[in-house]
């Protein structure tokens, strides 16, 4: 194995015009600053001593674009593509400035150290200049073969890149911390495919991804250094990443972070973790596959597989049938395995601290992060200033138990919730308190897969009452509350059956439907008139069709 280092280069300060991408000249600060397998060899195999492997992707026969985010191509200052561009989305065609180059790491994978990972079917391209200044890592996923795609052929499928390319956007526009999606490609390849592992192949169009970041470093690109004992590398890699994405936590002229340093860039990342996932929970995403391997140094969504969003509030939901038993990934699991997550992640760093307080203290400011922030966005949804009175959380676990008693849709219930009326005077007999809770529940109808009972309504009428006072002592000016509400709780999200309505449609010619998606989702908390395909409850069919409610890991 060949290796390759370089001293860092300095950045340059951008100034440009919206430009094609074949116009742009791109840097590599990582593979400038960080040890590099140069070899090129794609083989499958063990790399140490290594964050990465120069690799370029492998060619695919017939290229065509067919998704592009207009809003992040212009924050990137790129205009949409020349079919030459497309060539380079494809990964048919490299750049003169980009060096290639996929990703070493490791990770615990369901709770059980899985050693070597690595960037299996993802190839980064170069660091991209915005015009703002900002910088942007540009990866292929899908672009064939790489030292770390171990049993697998290092493409993907249109299924699974759709679906990644699409959430990735809604996600951003939802107000989420995430990686971007910038394009999608078809490759004019058929690719076999074992959906749910059960001994039953398919050929599926095959497709790439264009994902962008600032940074794609994930806790397993430091564990997987620190398992093998390579201190050298693994402080390398922090010191890089402290200096580029963290410089405030430096003194001015320092280039190696000391551990006080590391310990506050330890604790900035346990923080950004925690709003993450508070966000999650706000808007019903379930990831699916938290390994340690998918969580970002940087606090954003990576790495889109087998997710799924809450259709029935249930908090043991999981749709990753590779998880469907023991369910570690689950809905209401979440904000603890990204702690656990966090303690692993601290325990790789850990010698360069020389201690394991700040990492106590590090998964502390998750802890209490999280509280607050959770607290914040769920009073958000209910419509209330906060959630700091220990009545205020009753109130939130009343709510969720009585979500439970009927299968009530989770995106619905709160967004119609602010047009609950909550001023109705208050019955005189019980004639009228029936006729009271069954127009208050109206606006809810829709929320519920079931009928609710007369039972049922009346323990929601009584929560409603509950609401009302709580709702008056917050004083708010006219209309406040509802904007609040609106702007908490989205009238669109992605939901698994509509994005595998749209692969149907894609996969069979038809763009449209695809189109209309992303449209939609770009503006998630407006009401949009002709859009109510996206906005339903999930119909009947799609509790078991395949790749919809259930999806696994090469989902």
């Amino acid at each position: 194995m060949s290796l390759e280092t370089r001293p860092d280069s300095e950045p340059s300060m951008p100034a440009r015009l919206p430009a094609d991408l074949t116009d742009i000249a791109f840097e590599n600060p990582s593979v400038v600053a960080l040890p590099t397998d140069a070899s090129g060899d794609r083989h499958p195999r063990q790399v140490t001593g290594a964050c990465q492997s120069r690799i370029a992707p492998e060619r695919v026969p017939a290229p065509r674009l067919l998704g592009w985010s207009h809003p992040l191509a212009e924050q990137l200052g790129l205009v949409p593509p020349s079919g030459t561009a497309v060539e380079v989305l494809a990964g048919n065609r490299v750049l003169p400035t980009m060096e290639p180059f996929a990703a070493c790491y490791g990770g615990h994978q369901f709770g059980h150290w899985a050693g070597q990972l690595g960037d299996g079917r993802a190839i980064t391209l170069g660091e991209l200049p915005a015009p703002d200044g900002s910088r942007w890592e540009v990866q292929l996923k899908g672009p064939g073969l790489t030292p770390y795609s171990r049993r697998g052929d290092g493409r993907a499928v249109l299924r699974s890149s759709l679906r990644e390319f699409v959430c990735s956007e809604a996600m951003h526009h939802l107000g989420v911390p995430t990686t971007r999606a910038l394009a999608l490609v078809t490759t004019g390849e058929s690719i076999v495919r074992d959906m749910f592992y059960d001994g039953r192949p398919e050929l599926e169009p095959g497709a790439i991804t264009t994902r962008v970041a600032p940074s794609f470093l994930r806790f397993g690109n430091y564990q997987i250094h620190a398992a093998r004992g390579d201190l050298e590398t693994l402080r390398r890699l922090v010191d890089f990443t402290v200096r580029r994405y963290f410089p405030d936590l430096l003194a001015p002229g320092e280039r190696t972070a000391n551990p006080e340093a590391i310990a506050a860039w330890y604790a900035e990342v346990a923080r950004r973790t925690a709003v993450m996932v508070a966000h999650w929970m706000r808007v019903g995403f379930v990831h699916g596959v938290m390994n340690t391997d998918n969580m970002s140094v940087l606090g954003l969504t990576i790495d889109y597989g087998p997710y799924g969003w809450l259709d029935v509030y249930d908090p043991d939901f999981t749709p990753n049938t590779t998880d469907a038993q023991g369910r570690r990934y689950r809905f209401g699991n979440q904000p603890a395995i990204a702690q656990w997550n966090l303690a692993r992640f601290g325990e790789a760093i850990a010698p360069l601290l020389g201690e394991l307080d700040p990492i106590h203290a590090g998964l502390a400011e998750y802890r209490q992060t999280f509280e607050r922030e959770h607290a914040r966005q769920m009073a958000a949804k209910l419509g209330l200033n906060t959630l700091d009175d220990p009545a205020d959380m009753h109130l939130l676990v009343a709510c969720l138990e009585l979500m439970q008693v009927v299968e009530t849709d989770w995106t619905l219930f709160f967004r119609q919730l602010s047009h609950v009326d909550l001023e109705t005077a208050p019955p005189v007999d019980a004639l009228s308190a029936h006729i009271r809770a069954r127009g208050r529940l109206k606006p809810l109808e829709d929320a519920f897969y079931q009928e609710p009972t007369e039972d049922v309504i009346r323990r929601w009428d009584g929560w409603l009452d509950t609401l009302a006072i709580r709702v008056k002592a917050c004083d708010f000016a006219p209309g406040a509350r509802e904007e609040r509400m609106r702007l908490a709780n989205p009238a669109v999200i992605p939901r698994n059956y509509v994005v595998h309505d749209v692969i149907q449609a894609v996969t069979a010619g038809d763009t449209g439907p695809l189109d209309r998606l992303l449209a939609a989702v770009e503006r998630p908390y407006e009401e949009q008139p002709g859009m109510e395909a996206f906005t339903g409850r999930m119909p009947d069919w799609a509790r078991r069709a395949a790749g919809c409610s259930a999806l696994s890991c090469s989902s």
